[in-house]
């Protein structure tokens, strides 16, 4: 079991998660390496929890099927959980968002892209639309009268 870990600095909003619904999925994009000849794979992949492909010989579904260009062999993973929101924390921690169920394969490296939601801290604002593919976010709460942001995005895969 792997988790994705994210430790960002949450200036004024809270449960920062992937806006993913059946409707409009959240694709996590990552880099994929196949743990048997090591070989990277030169592309990005994406990952959505909605989706299931069959894996070959019948021997079920999984999220995400690949088979290594350099060995061969097949590999799978699955998103076990939908995400968890990350919540504000004074300092900032690292706290698991998602956690996938790897068999011969390992993300090595993830790309925030798709759209974020988050709320605000002291309000009932709603932020739709974040993009943390560049980085830092920044906003403005009306309710509130303030600016809000999320910055110092550290994004980690690690064993669960």
């Amino acid at each position: 079991m792997f988790a994705l870990a994210l430790t960002a600095e949450l200036n004024g909003v809270t449960n920062l998660r992937p806006a993913d619904t059946e409707d409009a999925p959240f694709w996590y994009t990552f880099k994929v390496q196949c743990t048997s000849c090591r070989e990277t794979h030169a592309n990005w992949v994406g990952v959505s929890r909605f989706e299931q492909n069959e894996m070959s010989g019948s021997r079920g579904e999984a999220n995400f099927v690949w088979k290594c260009k350099n060995c061969k062999r097949e590999s799978t993973a699955s998103i076990k959980t939908p995400a968890k929101a990350y919540e504000q924390a004074e300092p900032a921690k690292a706290q698991n968002l998602i956690e996938f169920d790897c068999r011969g394969l390992e993300f090595v490296e993830f790309k925030p892209d798709g759209d974020w939601l988050a709320d605000g801290a002291e309000t009932t604002t709603k932020f739709t639309g974040i993009d943390l593919t560049e980085g830092d976010w920044f906003d403005y709460d009306e309710k509130a009268g303030d600016e809000v942001s999320i910055i110092g995005q550290k994004w980690e895969i690690r064993r669960a």
